[in-house]
């Protein structure tokens, strides 16, 4: 390739003979599907529509997309949905009158995928992850009774329908469970299917014991009596007859509207049970002799053949023959996609909408009924809104880096609706299965109540028809290694013996070396002569996930670690430059290309223009093509997006070149950290216990260095006392305060901001306060000079600051969609640098995670013989015990590499051997241990051995220090139990729990426990009055009673206990204080307002989204696109916002009703003279 691509020495032995497919197209494939055929097939299942009489048929002929109101960029700016209007023609037919109406029908704008195989919902990017479940068809189990018997038992899943179950029990007799009700001999349900009587259900099953101990409990004789005793089982109390009996037991089973076994479900049923059923329809066509070869219709109902088939099997297991299922393998559960998920959604709404159209024909006038009148979209257009707005599976996308951003794409989950519960998932379900070989990661997944239910799809894996995860294998003929390539299932793959990658082979005779080679059937490892091999695989990353197959000798890490690795290598921040690792796995340029954050060629061509914000290309068919490029975008996770051109005016670029570097990569490669000079070595204890000691370097050159968007929001709405207003003129604000406002009373961009600091400034009509009588006279005769307002301006909350870089101001008057209420919203962002600091935590790509705890001046730090500092020292105790080697040989690697001046890539279980690392450390000139004498900076003093030095590839994780440190003095309190709020989100206090309690109980500290447990928190007088003490430089007056003690007072009198305080025999008087502490806070100038809502946290979108169900712990959090923003609170208290337009707001809060007395001030200024002075 020119000019652009980095190259990387690769030590890879073993060549790639199949290249890794598109990372993405997993939801895009799927995707594609719905659009063309999914929804083509809920339309051919739900039409035609009749009305109960017949009379009436509503067929839906065909629908078609239109154009996208908005782009992508325009959408996410306007907070509205990036969607597709859904036209359906439909047809009307009155079989009376032989009247036929056609109609195009809008049915509802339809969420469209981005190219990079997102959604944008509400302005917001959102991934839809798919779902691992299990697969309709028949399984076979065994269980042990009490008595220690086996008692076999099967169960017939459908997609949708009647679950059949059948087990024996301890005496060999069948029974079968219809739905989860009670349970009947399997002989009734024969009977019923269509086997006459006893005799032929004995015939088909050849006199078999257990056929005959089942029919001693059965007391019908014939096929009408078998339907009745089932319709009493199932409809208990409704008079039974054989016709109410035949319909209820065909619909059951037999109704493709009712029962649908899809064809998954029939290919597996097929599979299992030997059938051969079609599990797809084939139209009719004419072979190549020009005989008609008639149409295929596709089984998709359970029939009798499959019941008996069931029952045959099961009485094999009885005998011996046959084998029970494994629900755990990767055959029996499939991947539910975007694609199916949204189809399914889309089936609920047409069959809530179907039975309002049945409805309305009914009703309405037969001669003047047109399709348009009959169809309600809402029902449709409403579960469509559901799925994506507030399913589980419907996440906020983790857009931490572009590594996050991928992977989420291919997250799978075996959570969800139809899928399992953290709650009720066991060990089983959770662990690591043979058959997740090359294509479930078996390392990442998370830490935590979710690890094992989410997963990650492994590199070469591809969902094939079904929904199955095929992973591809070359096959093998005669111990001869072909290029052939065959992908796949899990359940085939159990019948072939499968050689590892890294077998080696004769490139002329194509024969392996080894006359035994190491191989795996099923989930024995095991050496089996040459000829005995069917397949072999096709890269030794085919086991691992993308993030997995981008650590380094990952061969050389305990899997605990190397999961760590996996995990924060998602957390990585992008920093404000990139450089890409001396030592990667090669994995890097396919990452970060199909990701989408880097700008790719469409077509070959020569460069004409390049600036910061676009690229045009003169390809070379003569046409010009213009790439726009993204500056200082905000991320779902307040990350920066931003993207720079890499090549050059009159540079000729291919098509599928990289032209320009997104956030995280450098040079088309992806780059989620920095090369830096490590020493393994204690330094004075501060980096005892995973602390890490950093140079004052890295803070100075800004190597860790990067930028972070928050974005501040402020509406202007109609309240019931009038209309707020975004202006400058605010009361009682100083003019200094007003200085980077506009003439609107909106920030300028590039003004410096400081907590506390006015962004956007607004007032809002405060309800008329009952004035005394002096007040009403003047402001009678001044007139209304003070139509009283009151401050909400938008400010820059504690602890934040930064510079503004972009306002946004939508009103009704440029016609924006506003929601109800709403008149005006200014968005403001504010990004600010962040420099690596104390608190900070790093790791690097093997787990080996830490806090930095100080930065030394670069004079103080340790330095090699030729008097280079080391940018950071880790303690080499984190290395034993932790059994994450791949560290210290990837320093080892990356010290030669930096010397020699090049780049390597070491593929994951197919990487440098340590000979190779000792020769090319030999090459640069360095120790072939790699360890050198190191220099006390602060001494010059040599330390007494020799010690692990070289480059390691270290990343800054999102889990800031600035945003979780906070300190508060007073504060906003809870309403009931008066006791300050908690997080930093509702700028809260520290909890002082039980356990603290006793500690200090433990000490004796009693003054320092009361003052905790009393004035420092829920003693509503004695806290103003300590403020007070404090401020006044007085002593802290005796603490009061607690309000908590007050709460509980009053629930055990709420019990009808008659609870009474007493001291030294008299009653004490619980009162409530509130009239006295807002008097004295005025005094004080404190505010101690109650928040209407605890605390005023910044409107941001993603603190809407719902938990992903990933459930990390707080310390290895993924930016999980469940929860996530990184704030100590609990984001999922707060609901998604409604994807109604027609969302009623709650009115602001703080507002007073508006009372008659209110109402009545608002009369002529004479008549207020006459009442101010009569004193009313």
């Amino acid at each position: 390739m020119t000019g652009v691509k980095k190259e990387r020495v690769s030590f890879g032995k073993i060549g790639e003979i199949l290249e890794i497919p598109n990372l993405i197209e997993i939801q895009q494939r799927s995707y594609q599907w719905f659009l063309e055929e999914g929804l083509r097939e809920v339309f051919r299942d739900i039409s035609p529509i009749q009305d109960f009489t017949g009379n009436l048929n509503l067929q839906i002929v065909d629908y078609a997309f239109g154009e996208p109101k908005y782009e992508v960029d325009e959408c996410k700016e306007r907070d509205t949905n990036y969607a597709v209007p859904l036209r359906v023609k439909v047809r009307l037919i009155n079989k009376e009158t032989g009247e036929v109406k056609e109609q195009e029908v809008f049915m509802g704008d339809f969420p469209l995928m981005t190219e990079k195989g997102t959604f944008i919902i509400n302005g917001a990017e959102r991934v839809i992850v798919s779902q691992l479940v299990r697969s309709p068809g028949v399984y076979f189990g065994k269980s042990i009774d009490t008595s220690g018997k086996t008692i076999y038992s099967a169960i017939i899943i459908p997609n949708r329908g009647t679950w059949l179950e059948m087990e024996f029990d301890a005496n060999d007799v069948l029974y079968v469970r219809i739905d989860r009700t009670r349970k009947i001999p399997i002989t009734i349900l024969l009977k019923a299917m269509g086997l006459e009587n006893n005799v032929q259900v004995l015939e088909r099953y050849g006199n078999h014991q257990a056929i005959q101990n089942t029919l001693e409990r059965d007391s019908t004789q014939n096929q009408d009596e078998a339907l009745v005793e089932i319709y009493k089982r199932l409809r208990p109390g409704e008079p039974p007859t054989v016709d109410s009996a035949r319909s209820l037991f065909e619909t059951l089973f037999f109704d493709p509207r009712r029962y649908d076994l899809a064809a998954v479900g029939r290919y597996k049923l097929n599979k299992k049970l030997k059938m051969n059923l079609p599990p797809k329809s084939v139209p009719a066509y004419v072979d190549e002799d020009g005989n008609e070869v008639p149409a295929v219709e596709a089984v998709k109902t359970l029939t009798r053949e499959d019941v008996e088939a069931v029952v045959g099997y099961l009485l094999d297991l009885l005998d011996g023959k046959g084998e029970t299922d494994d629900i755990d393998h990767l055959g029996n559960r499939r991947l539910k996609r975007v694609g199916e998920l949204l189809q399914n959604q889309f089936r609920i709404g047409l069959s809530r909408m179907e039975r309002v159209v049945r409805e309305r024909m009914t009703i309405q006038d037969l001669d003047v009924i047109t399709p348009q009148a009959l169809i309600n979209i809402r029902p449709v257009v409403a579960s469509i809104k559901e799925f994506f707005g507030s399913s589980q599976l419907s996440q906020f996308m983790d857009q931490t880096n572009p590594l996050a951003e991928l992977t989420h794409k291919r997250r799978l989950s075996a959570l969800g609706p139809g899928g399992l519960s953290r709650e009720r998932a066991g060990f089983e379900v959770r662990d690591v299965h043979h058959s997740h070989y090359g294509r479930m990661c078996p390392i990442e997944t998370p830490e935590g109540p979710n690890i094992g239910l989410i997963g990650s799809l492994t590199t070469y894996a591809r969902i094939n028809e079904y929904g199955f995860i095929d992973t591809p294998y070359r096959r093998v003929v005669k111990g001869k290694v072909t290029d052939e390539i065959v992908y796949l299932t899990a359940d085939e793959e159990d019948k072939f013996i499968i050689a590892q990658a890294n077998e080696t082979f004769d490139p002329e005779t194509r024969l392996f070396t080894n006359k035994k080679v190491s191989a795996r059937f099923k989930e024995a490892i095991l050496i089996v002569p040459q000829e005995d091999v069917n397949f072999m695989d096709v890269s030794p990353k085919q086991l691992v996930s993308i993030a997995t197959a981008m650590i380094p000798f990952l061969e050389h890490d305990d899997a605990n670690r190397a999961l760590m690795g996996s995990n924060m290598q998602r957390q990585a921040v992008p920093l404000l430059t990139t450089e890409a690792p001396l030592v990667g796995t090669g994995m890097e340029y396919k990452a970060a290309v199909d990701s989408g954050v880097v700008i790719v060629t469409k077509s070959s061509g020569v460069v004409e223009k390049v600036t910061s914000e676009q690229i045009l290309i003169r390809t070379d068919q003569g046409k010009q093509e213009r790439y726009k490029l993204h500056k200082f975008k905000r991320s779902n996770q307040g990350t920066c997006i931003n993207q720079r051109p890499i090549v050059y005016c009159g540079q000729w670029v291919q098509a599928g070149e990289v032209i320009a570097d997104g956030p995280s990569t450098d040079y088309g490669e992806l780059a989620l950290g920095k090369n830096v000079l490590v020493a393994f070595m204690p330094w004075e204890g501060f980096n005892y216990e995973d602390a890490i000691l950093i140079s004052e370097k890295l803070v100075m050159d800004d190597t860790f260095t990067s930028i972070h968007i928050e974005e501040y929001e402020c509406e202007a709405r109609d309240t019931k006392l009038g209309a707020e207003e975004i202006t400058r003129d605010i009361p009682n604000i100083a003019e200094g305060s007003l200085d980077d406002l506009d003439d609107n009373g909106i920030i300028r961009v590039g003004a410096e901001v400081r907590p506390g600091d006015i962004l956007v400034g607004k007032v809002t009509p405060k309800g008329e306060t009952e004035l005394t009588a002096e007040e009403r006279l003047l402001r009678a005769i001044f007139g209304e000079k003070a139509r009283e307002v009151r401050d909400t301006s938008l400010k820059v909350p504690h602890g934040e600051s930064g510079k503004v870089v972009d306002v946004k101001v939508f009103s009704r008057e440029n016609e924006d969609e506003l929601s109800p209420g709403v008149n005006k919203l200014v968005r403001v962002y504010v990004a600010q640098k962040r420099k690596i600091s104390e608190g900070d935590k790093m790791a690097g790509r093997h787990g080996n995670k830490g806090v930095i705890a100080k930065i030394l001046p670069m004079e103080d730090m340790p330095f090699l013989p030729d008097g280079t500092p080391v940018e950071i020292v880790l303690n080499p105790l984190g290395v034993p015990s932790r059994m994450n080697i791949g560290q210290i040989l990837e320093t080892h690697l990356g010290w030669a590499a930096s010397v020699l001046g090049f780049n390597v890539a070491t593929p994951v279980f197919n990487g440098a051997m340590e000979e190779e690392i000792v020769e090319l450390l030999e090459q640069a000139k360095l120790p072939k241990d790699g360890k050198i004498t190191l220099y006390d900076g602060r001494s010059g003093e040599p330390f007494d051995k020799p010690i692990t030095v070289g480059y390691i590839y270290m990343l800054k994780l999102a889990h800031l220090v600035d945003d979780k440190i906070h300190a508060r003095s007073t504060g906003p309190y809870s309403l009931v139990t008066q006791q300050p709020l908690g997080g930093k989100a509702q700028f809260g206090g520290q909890r002082f729990g039980e356990m603290e309690v006793w500690a200090l109980e433990a000490y004796g500290a009693a003054y320092t426990l009361q003052e905790l447990l009393t004035v420092k928190s829920d003693d509503v007088i004695g806290r103003v009055k300590t403020y007070e003490a404090i401020v006044k430089g007085e002593n802290i007056p005796e603490p009061g009673v607690p309000e908590g003690f007050k709460v509980l007072i009053k629930e055990l009198q709420s019990l009808s206990l008659d609870v009474k305080v007493l001291a030294q025999e008299a009653e004490v008087e619980l009162k409530d204080d509130e009239d006295d502490v807002r008097e004295m806070a005025k005094e004080l100038g404190l505010e101690i307002e109650q928040p209407a809502f605890p605390g005023q946290a910044p409107s941001r979108k993603e603190e809407y989204d719902e938990d992903d169900g990933d459930g990390e712990s707080d310390d290895d959090d993924e930016a999980d696109y469940e929860d996530e923003t990184y704030e100590e609170t609990d984001e999922e208290e707060l609901e998604e916002e409604d994807f109604d337009e027609e969302v009623e707001l709650p009115e602001d809060l703080n507002e007073e009703e508006e009372t008659p007395e209110d109402m009545e001030e608002e009369e002529l200024p004479a008549n207020d003279l006459i009442r101010a002075i009569r004193g009313k």
